[in-house]
């Protein structure tokens, strides 16, 4: 026994000595313990306003959380931030991303429910792209033990305005319909999957084509956004849809008020039509507002359709609707436990590859949601590209086609 504690003592020291090693290393590696990397969006524009640069870690207030970063998602409306085209964004320069995942580093006095070391995802109010941040508690939910920290940053904003949209905006029920736009995308995917939750639910699913192969199986219907879908939407239902998700507005809106049957509901949940070139253009954003059809209550009234918007990001940050937004999310992680949801992750990036990234967004490339990878080294094949002085080209690309960048991804799920 004697000499079996004396191994134990010997081995437990080399572990010490091996881990105080590895903590020096870190420190070593990492610089000045205040300070942590970060991206920062110098200017509204294009991508050559985006930088990795080190500046200093967010100080502790009362009633937050202090999370080590290792996730962050990656939203279309983290374009429109960068391009300048949301209501009343901070001035930059500024630190782009609304969700991330990590370990809780430190927890302010007064502030219950989380202890150092737990795995948890978080909102927060931009600041989300950098190896620290700092949110207030009640915008911080617990990772479930087999959920990834890629998971779960690809999972807090995408499933839970996709229920919220589904079934405390729309009232989906057994037997209804869903039009889906970009059912490839974060949302969209959240969508199929929580649709498949209830009962003979029927949803079309609108994609580019190239995205067909891969997605197929998750909705019921799927048709080319090039094509009149609305021509075959009602070749199947000539009575139209229940439900009808729009992130695009423009001239979808109108084909989807058209689509809904009576007492049907049209959502809108983002305006990507706007985004066509690299930088703001007043050109996408007038002629967007001109497609949008102008709608009248009194043809509502008439035919006995609703028409609503939401913004999961207002909701929490402007009206404060956080235990909504908490008793959607113990509901969401139960579908996970049960395994009937599962985040769909399009692809990891380095902090250093954010530009990339952000281009994949635009192009409309990913099946599923873009991923910051914190702790991911950049590819030899992009480290060029992620210094400060790199340029980004001006030149607009096709949003529909398949094109260069997917065959150069440095992490493909």
């Amino acid at each position: 026994m004697a000499k079996e504690g004396t191994d134990m003592t010997e081995e437990t020291e080399y572990m010490i000595d091996k881990n105080v090693g590895k903590e020096a290393e870190n420190v070593e590696s990492s610089g000045d313990p205040k300070e942590m990397r970060a991206v920062i969006l110098a200017g509204f524009g294009g991508l050559n306003k985006l930088r990795v640069t080190k500046k200093a870690m967010p100080e502790l207030q009362d009633g937050e959380v202090k999370i080590r970063v290792k996730a962050c998602g990656l939203n279309f409306l983290d374009l429109m931030v960068r391009q300048g085209t949301v209501d009343n964004p901070p001035k930059p320069p500024l630190v782009p991303g609304f969700e991330c995942s990590g370990i809780v580093e430190s927890v302010s006095e007064n502030t219950t429910g989380f202890e150092i070391g737990d795995r948890v995802m978080a909102f927060v109010n931009y600041n989300a792209w950098a190896e620290v941040v700092c949110t207030p508690v009640d915008f911080v939910y617990k990772m479930p033990d087999e959920m990834s920290f890629a998971e779960a940053a690809a999972f807090s904003l995408n499933f839970v305005a996709a229920y919220m949209m589904l079934f405390e905006v729309a009232n989906l029920r057994e037997g209804m319909s869903v039009l889906v736009h970009s059912a490839g995308g974060g949302v969209g995917q959240a969508v199929a999957q929580l649709c498949s939750t209830v009962p003979n639910v029927t949803v079309f699913g609108i994609a580019s084509c190239f995205k067909h192969a891969a997605i197929r199986d998750s909705v019921t219907h799927l048709f080319d956004r090039n094509v009149d879908y609305m021509q075959e939407v009602k070749k199947i239902s000539p009575e139209g849809v229940d439900i009808v998700l729009d992130c695009l507005s423009g001239e979808n809106t109108g084909k989807g008020l058209t689509l809904l049957k009576p007492l049907g509901t049209y959502v809108l949940y983002g305006a990507s039509n706007m985004v066509t070139g690299e930088t703001k253009s007043f050109f996408s954003f007038a002629k967007s507002w001109w497609q949008v059809e102008k709608v009248n209550p009194i043809k509502l009234y008439e035919e006995n359709k609703v028409i609503a918007g939401f913004s999961l990001l207002n909701l929490l940050f402007k009206h404060g609707k956080c235990s909504l937004v908490k008793s959607v999310m113990d509901k969401l992680l139960c579908l996970y436990d049960q395994k009937k949801i599962k985040p769909v992750v399009d692809s990891l990036w380095a902090l250093e590859e954010v530009k990339e990234a952000m281009q994949r967004i635009h192009d409309r490339g990913n099946i599923g949601k873009l991923i910051l990878d914190v702790e991911k080294a950049p590819t030899p094949l992009m480290a060029s590209d992620s210094t400060e002085t790199s340029e980004a080209g001006e030149e607009e690309e096709e949003p529909e086609g398949d094109n260069d960048s997917k065959e150069r991804m440095p992490f493909i799920h």
